[in-house]
């Protein structure tokens, strides 16, 4: 049985102190800029832009991109003419920083057992910085970068781990694997409380015994505990649930970023590359899942939050790939169109009252069913479209 292994980095690998990094990675970068931006400008324009990144429910921008949106203007230089010396900062300068962190006991042991056991490690850090900037700190840990499956940066992401969706978006990119998964912090509000809103099992690292135990009481400890847990423990029971309504929510909103990133850099050969005859391609994947959304998705939730006990229709959208053409169509304007109607549906369930979550409805498939049931089937229908997108570019 393969785990999932979702490791932070700040204050779990690595011995970081947010409150010493912090100011010291703002005043090296201010003074790196100083020539072209003025100090005073650039702090409070750094905390504005990452303050918008912390509260953004967007997933149709990265993070980079909500972060420059707000951090450009404010210092009042193009972004173009910054871009030489920004990566000089994180090439030469930012590796400096490394003294005010340290290596932390276990970490490069912990991985390398998790490795060996054939465990997919990735590191969930929050995607506040540059992948420049992490991959350093990774480094800083005494941990090889290319070890892991992946590495969450601001780049590519699109939430910062105070939300749910930011772990559906970790293990959409891993291709929403099959199997146990768990979260492994330091922090409960932002990387344990998140994760279990997800339905993901978690590991709290801490160095002195918990002070209130609670029913994840056996889940916390220091690296070496972690190890030593999982060397007994039965990794069936970490099995992730994706039921519940922030669950199904989060799902729904990371497949747009999900999307995006996976498609990044891929052209119009990709978008129609079949592995197998009869296999779906990429452009016949995002072609479905913005017509289901469209014309499956927005009629089904008309009718449950019209009506009480609705019946719910379930038109077959399996034909749809021959019948209307998919491999004909362009790949990004398909997933411009899904994001639109997705965009919709979002914004759509969180206006409704969480009390029509519990609605009864009649399924034309499955019969007696719910709200949460049938909704919780398109976040269903999303993960199964993911996955085979990720296995397609996998092939490619």
């Amino acid at each position: 049985m393969t785990l999932t292994l979702l490791l932070d980095l700040d204050d779990t690998l690595l011995d970081t102190n947010m409150d010493a990094f912090v100011p010291a990675y703002f005043q090296a970068l201010s003074k790196h800029l100083s020539s072209r931006v003025s100090p005073q400008a650039m702090l409070p324009a750094l905390m504005s832009g990452t303050q918008l990144m912390l509260a953004s429910e967007d997933p149709s921008r990265t993070l980079q991109d909500i972060f420059e949106a707000g951090f450009y203007p404010k210092i009042g230089v193009p972004k173009e003419e910054l871009g030489e010396a920004i990566d000089d900062f994180y090439d030469n300068v930012f590796p400096a920083l490394s003294h005010v962190t340290k290596k932390r006991e276990g970490a490069r042991e912990l991985v390398e057992w998790a490795l060996a056991k054939d465990y997919r490690v990735a590191i969930a850090t929050d995607p506040l910085f540059p992948r420049k900037a992490t991959v350093h700190r990774v480094r800083w840990a005494g941990l090889d970068p290319e070890q892991f499956a992946l590495i969450s940066s601001f780049e590519t992401f699109h939430f910062s781990k105070s939300h749910p969706a930011y772990f559906a978006e970790v293990l959409g990119r891993l291709g929403w694997p099959d199997g146990p998964v768990l979260m492994v912090g330091n922090d409960v509000e932002r990387d344990l409380l998140p994760a279990q809103k997800l339905g993901l099992a978690t590991y709290h690292i801490e160095d002195a015994p918990a002070s209130s135990p609670g029913p994840e009481a056996d889940r916390r400890g220091n690296l070496v505990d972690l190890r030593s847990w999982l060397e007994s423990a039965d990794l069936a029971t970490l099995e992730p649930s994706y039921k519940s309504i922030d669950s199904i929510l989060a799902v729904m909103a990371s497949t747009l970023g999900i999307l995006q990133s996976l498609i990044s850099g891929l052209d119009r050969v990709d978008l129609s590359h079949e592995p197998a005859p009869n296999d779906w391609a990429l452009i016949e994947v995002l072609c479905h899942l913005r017509d289901t959304e469209r014309e499956i998705h927005r009629l089904q939730l008309d009718a449950l939050s019209s009506e009480a006990n609705p019946f719910v229709p379930r038109p077959d959208g399996a034909v749809w790939a021959k019948e209307r053409k998919y491999l004909n169509e362009d790949g990004t304007a398909a997933l411009n169109e899904f994001t639109t109607a997705r965009l919709e549906m979002l914004n759509g369930l969180k206006s409704l009252d969480r009390n029509i979550w519990t609605r009864k409805a009649r399924h034309a498939i499955f019969g007696p069913t719910s709200f949460m049931e049938v909704i919780g089937f398109m976040a269903e229908h999303d993960r199964m479209h993911v996955q085979q997108a990720w296995n397609i570019i996998k092939s490619l």
